[in-house]
């Protein structure tokens, strides 16, 4: 494996499933050529211990913001937390994970609330974001394109994607790349596996979103970060491809998002 280079390009490793064994993920991540990963940010408290964890590990490269389903905790000051937390640390690759969920939240007006500062933000700061989007897809492309006619949308990514070819499409029209997770492998996953099919060559990462939605053949166990190597695979089959060609693909198109090579 180690003439293959894998990012995962979004994780959670700070909750407590991986407390007693975090390590030992690390190895094997490092054993399945998973050479950098974006640790995610959810809410604001879990900055410091990213920050940590980013600096103990020399893989883990880390994002700050505020999920949407954490937007009740969005305060006046939280845009400039975010702002100083970004500059002091060059670990920070991201800002997010941001976005708008309405499938487990109708609170709308709070989310849309937090995501606007968090877009400018990002812009203000040349930072890419990751774009957390759920049963949202029309109201985040609205957001974004009256950004983009400003000229003021900062570039990113849809994590975890979940969306149509046709939806798809739009978010690339504004310049977003898109990342597959796990999900793609499951069976019933038609749509999202035509997404993966038809993505552009240099506009798509890979995920494992650990340590949820583990990927074929490791439905119902705790995800981890080493079985984005399986969601390579899956797409090297749907796209008549090989884990080479993926790994060499979505590894450049995670690199030319994030800048790590200019941070270390």
């Amino acid at each position: 494996m180690s003439d293959i280079e894998l990012i995962d390009s979004h994780c959670h490793l700070i909750f407590e499933n991986f407390e007693k064994d975090l390590e030992d993920v690390l190895l094997r991540l490092r054993s399945r050529g998973v050479k950098k990963l974006v640790h995610a940010c959810c809410e604001l408290t879990e900055i410091p211990k990213l920050r940590k964890i980013s600096h103990e590990f020399n893989e883990i490269y880390y994002s700050v913001g505020l999920h949407p389903l954490e937007a009740k905790k969005w305060e006046l000051s939280s845009k400039s937390l975010l702002e100083k937390s970004a500059q002091e640390d060059k670990r920070v690759v991201a800002i997010g994970e941001l976005g708008l969920d309405f499938f487990k939240s109708e609170n709308k007006t709070q989310q849309i609330d937090a995501l606007i500062p968090q877009l400018e933000l990002a812009f203000e700061l040349d930072l890419p974001v990751i774009i957390h989007c759920r049963d949202a897809a029309n109201e985040m492309i609205d957001i974004c394109n009256d950004l983009s006619k400003k000229g003021k949308c900062p570039k990113g990514v849809l994590h975890c994607w979940t969306g149509t070819p046709q939806e798809m499409k739009q978010f690339l029209d504004l310049g977003f790349y898109i990342s597959f997770s796990g999900i793609v492998t499951f069976p019933k996953a038609h749509e999202i596996q035509e997404c993966a099919k038809i993505v552009p060559h240099n506009k798509y990462l890979i995920e494992t979103d650990s340590p949820f939605l583990a990927p074929v053949p490791h439905r119902g166990k705790r995800n981890e970060p080493a079985f984005v190597e399986n969601v390579a695979n899956f797409i090297a089959d749907l796209r008549s491809s090989d884990l080479g060609t993926i790994a060499k693909e979505s590894t450049k198109n995670a690199k030319d998002l994030f800048k790590f090579d200019l941070l270390s």
